[in-house]
This record gives C-alpha cells, sequence and structure tokens, in this order.
C-alpha cells in the first residue's frame, strides 16, 4: 500500500512543494508521479534560491547562457533558468493535465515579489510570463496583497490560470475567493482556466505558539498546536460556503471550476509535533496539499490517510473564539505573517540574483584565462 496514493481516495491531490534541475533530467519527478500519485509541482522563489545557489546542478546551463549572451544580467539568467526548470516540469506533468481534463497536472511560478505591491505590473509580468513559458498547465502564482487581488481577477477574466498564494486568514480567503468569482463572470471560457487558493498553515502555529507561550497560562497553552488547523478548516468551511452560492452554480453549469483550496507550508517546523501532523490533519475532498520532499518521504513511511477535513469545524470554531477570548489578535498576526512570507520571498531573490552575479562573474573569469 502506498500511504500518498490512499490520500487520494478522500479527494485531495497531493503537489510537490520542490523544483530542482536534477530531479527533471534523471527521472525523479516522473518517478514521484508513478509511484506516488504526485499531480502538480509549486515553486517560489525561496526553493529556486536554495536549488541553484545550493548546488551545482545548474552551473552548465549558465555557462551556456553566459556563452550565448556573455552582458546578460542576474535577473534575465534566473529567469531562462527557470523557465527551463517550469517548461521541463510541465512537460512531465502534461500526461497528467490531459488525463484528469485540466483539473491537476500544473506547474506553479511566481511572479517576481517585487510586484506584489503592484497590480499592472503584476498582469503585465503574468501575461508575460505566460507567453514565454508556453504551456498550458503553466499556473502563476500572485501574493494575496490588496494589490494582488485585482491582478487575479483581471487574469482569470483573460483565462489565465492562477495560483493565490499567501493566505493566512479568513479575510485573505474572502478576497481571493470573490476574485476568482468576479474574474469567471467575465471569463469568455470559464472551462479553460482553473485556480487554486493557497492558504499558508505550519506558519500560523509557529506565530500563535509563540505568543501563547509567553502568556503561560493553562489555558493558553493547551491551544498550542492547535489554532494552524482550526484556521484552515474554517477556511474550508467558507470554501464550501462561497462554492455552493447560486452564483457559482450558475457559473459551474457553464463549464467553470472550483477554486480548489491548497494547503501551503505543510512541512512541519516544531519538532514537538509529528512529522506529518499538517497532511493528516487537513485531508478531505476538493484540496491540495503541497509538500515539501522531506514530509512527503515521512508521509509515505508513516502517515495515515483518512478524512479529516469533515471533522471537527465547531471545535474548530471554538479554539478560535477562546483564542479571541484570550486576548490574543489573530487577524493581526495572520496580517503580520502574510508581510513576514512576502519579505521572504524577496529577500530569497535578491540573494539568488547576487549569488547569480557572483558565479557569472566567476564563469566569465575562468573562461577568459589563457589556456
Amino acid at each position: 500500500m502506498n500511504r500518498i496514493r490512499e490520500i487520494q481516495k478522500y479527494g485531495q491531490s497531493i503537489w510537490l512543494d520542490y523544483i530542482r534541475r536534477d530531479m527533471l533530467v534523471n527521472g525523479g519527478l516522473k518517478k514521484l508521479i508513478e509511484e506516488d500519485g504526485i499531480t502538480g509541482v509549486t515553486s517560489n522563489p525561496t526553493i529556486f534560491e536554495k536549488a541553484i545557489t545550493g548546488s551545482t546542478d545548474y552551473d552548465e546551463a549558465l555557462m551556456r547562457l553566459l556563452a550565448e549572451e556573455p552582458r546578460a544580467d542576474a535577473k534575465s539568467l534566473f529567469e531562462r533558468l527557470a523557465v527551463e526548470d517550469i517548461r521541463m516540469a510541465c512537460d512531465i506533468l502534461s500526461s497528467v493535465y490531459e488525463e484528469t481534463g485540466g483539473v491537476d497536472g500544473y506547474v506553479s511560478m511566481e511572479v517576481s515579489p517585487h510586484l506584489a505591491r503592484d497590480t499592472d505590473a503584476t498582469i503585465d509580468e503574468v501575461r508575460r510570463l505566460r507567453q514565454v513559458v508556453g504551456r498550458p498547465n503553466l499556473m502563476v502564482k500572485i501574493p494575496a496583497t490588496q494589490e494582488g487581488i485585482p491582478a487575479m481577477e483581471a487574469l482569470i477574466s483573460e483565462g489565465i490560470n492562477i495560483n493565490a498564494t499567501l493566505m493566512f486568514s479568513l479575510a485573505h480567503y474572502d478576497a481571493v475567493s470573490n476574485a476568482y468569482i468576479s474574474g469567471l463572470e467575465r471569463c469568455a471560457d470559464p472551462n479553460q482556466v482553473a485556480s487554486v487558493a493557497s492558504f499558508f498553515v505550519s506558519r500560523v502555529d509557529t506565530a500563535v505558539d509563540r505568543v501563547l507561550e509567553d502568556m503561560g497560562t493553562p489555558d493558553a497553552l493547551a491551544l498550542r498546536g492547535k489554532i494552524a488547523i482550526a484556521n484552515a478548516k474554517m477556511a474550508y468551511q467558507r470554501f464550501h460556503e462561497v462554492f455552493s452560492e447560486e452564483l457559482f452554480s450558475v457559473l459551474q453549469q457553464n463549464g467553470a471550476r472550483l477554486q480548489r483550496v491548497l494547503w501551503g507550508s505543510t512541512g512541519t517546523k516544531n519538532p514537538a509535533y509529528s512529522d506529518v501532523y499538517y497532511v493528516e490533519e487537513l485531508i478531505g475532498p476538493d484540496t491540495v496539499n503541497t509538500v515539501p520532499p522531506a514530509t512527503l518521504d515521512a508521509f509515505r513511511d508513516h502517515g495515515r490517510a483518512k478524512d479529516t477535513l469533515n471533522k471537527g469545524a465547531e471545535k474548530a470554531e471554538k479554539q478560535v473564539h477562546e483564542l479571541r477570548r484570550l486576548g490574543i489578535d489573530l487577524d493581526g498576526i495572520t496580517e503580520r505573517l502574510q508581510v513576514e512570507g512576502l519579505n521572504a520571498f524577496t529577500k530569497s531573490y535578491d540573494q539568488l540574483l547576487a549569488s547569480l552575479e557572483e558565479k557569472g562573474r566567476r564563469i566569465e573569469a575562468s573562461s577568459s584565462k589563457p589556456r
């Protein structure tokens, strides 16, 4: 029995929250698709930064690119490396995309985090990336910032696949789901657009637990490790409410798809909690969980698959209510988490560009030495 494949029986897709050149060229991703039933891939600036600067996988490609264009800047080099990876991953997952009728088989690529506060620039960049990548199963990630929301709506209306990311609260979810439905209303062919709403999980516990531990009372300590799952389950209940409304029913009759909730940040950060905690507790229909490699390995080894999302909704609401009774501002925490997440991606993106610039200089210096 493959424990990861067992999850699919409950209506959840498992995507891989990781990308790196060696897994694309050496059959690693293909093996995960065939053996574990992985049906998608997500990336972000931090993932690319670790892949490109933390390995020699890209050195040969970088040398080739610099030979073709010696004066290419770091931003251009990164995009060309990333686009090569995204295209390869899209091609590997194309059979999944076709077999599922466009429900799965997507590869997510994020726009530059520097554009997160600029609606028009985000729209232009997503349109450009779609053309550059040139794959129907590309899904472009846009942070659910105040400026990102109208960009999502506009792009969905154009039939572009969008992964709304960096969502931490019900307010974020409401804004994203409303943008999706509004975009669909203006879309000429809603059957041709897919979207997921990426709701981040473990980072909520990391932030809330810190406050609970500082408070130190028995009531506070009893909520440690509970709020991230409770918050996610409340978002899932809201998903059911939004997509059972009459407006979406009309759109669905015209071919519109559900905007599935995607659980992100599901690797366990606190060693006191199970290493499969944020996978086991969030399994249910019409969802996706994008899982980092270590968590995927852990679940394959000892995870338990069962429908957990459709249980404990009332308990989740009580736990969040209790948190508020203690005077802890969950809304304030989740807003701060979005800002911190965006700052972390921006830092990774800038570090990546600096590293590529340095690598480029070394390669140029090496190639210019007399032989």
